[in-house]
């Protein structure tokens, strides 16, 4: 479940390939029978909530690109935008017609045999616990600082976080993400006319590339600092329990799934900021 937090928020806009326009394949379409089978999943994993704490990072986030893009242009109108875009409910339907249409047959009832366990409730409620304070620039500094003293000490606990991030791919699937993000949020901005002249994929996609290195680098330190502060109550036998189900064929399905839905959700979410941001950009009055 770890994987639905960890969509790179150092660049919060968070999104899965790099070779197609921005909004293919993001009409997903779930019949009304797969939205209620996997509607108890969803509430099992806190999605509304997550989102209502990623509303709170594509605020602070907007304010950053009216500072850098249009500075005192927004004036109430961007955050006001901004929260409409970042909509909870809306993304959470978004999610859900997501996850619905690909889940594979058996899925729900593996994952929530582990989500709705004591354990997978307690996991849950650390993870988000844990994103919503790292909104604070002190906290997330606080939580590298700890991070930096396990591995001076040696802790066995690194070697398992490590593990985990390894199992489930996570430092590869946020690269993936935020690029992918940036991609839609480039794409939002080129088809509003913000570059003044358009722009071909192939050099979007040459400056996307050019970030690469540092995004991996970025997302890294996060992944690992983050998971260190929001399981440092879970015991090490706990940890492994997560790991186990990770490795299961619900866990990874369920993280496939998951990502493959953040995907939908986030494409669709950064374009629509980068036409908004084009927007102010040149002057318009929303």
């Amino acid at each position: 479940m770890t994987a639905r937090l960890l969509l790179a928020p150092f660049l919060v806009l968070l999104v899965v390939t790099l070779c197609g326009p921005s909004g293919a394949g993001d009409n997903v379409q779930s019949t009304d029978a797969q939205r209620a089978e996997i509607a108890p999943l969803i509430e099992s994993l806190h999605l509304r909530e997550l989102f209502e704490i990623v509303q709170m990072e594509g605020l602070s986030h907007a304010a950053d690109l009216e500072k850098d893009m249009f500075p005192g242009r927004g004036k109430e109108r961007w955050p006001d935008l901004v929260r409409q875009i970042y909509d909870p409910e809306r993304m959470t339907d978004m999610l859900a017609d997501a996850m619905a249409a690909s889940m594979p047959e058996g899925m729900v009832e593996g994952a929530a045999a582990f989500f709705d366990s004591d354990l997978g409730q307690r996991i849950l409620t650390l993870e988000i616990s844990a994103r919503e304070a790292m909104l604070q620039p002190s906290v997330e500094s606080a939580a590298q600082d700890y991070l930096a003293m396990l591995q001076d000490d040696g802790s066995p606990r690194i070697a398992l976080l490590e593990e985990f991030v390894e199992i489930n791919d996570l430092v590869e699937n946020n690269v993936i993400a935020a690029l992918n993000a940036s991609y839609a949020f480039y794409t939002g901005l080129n088809a509003a006319g913000a570059f003044g002249e358009f722009r071909s994929e192939e050099e979007m996609l040459r400056e996307l590339w050019s970030q690469e290195e540092t995004i991996r680098l970025d997302s890294g330190i996060w992944v690992m600092s983050y998971l260190a502060m929001a399981y440092q109550p879970l015991s090490d036998a706990e940890i492994e329990r997560y790991i186990a189900f990770s490795t299961s064929t619900p866990g990874r399905q369920v993280n496939s799934v998951l990502f493959s839905g953040f995907d939908v959700v986030f494409r669709v979410v950064s374009r629509e900021m980068g036409l908004a941001a084009a927007q102010f950009m040149g002057g318009s009055d929303l």
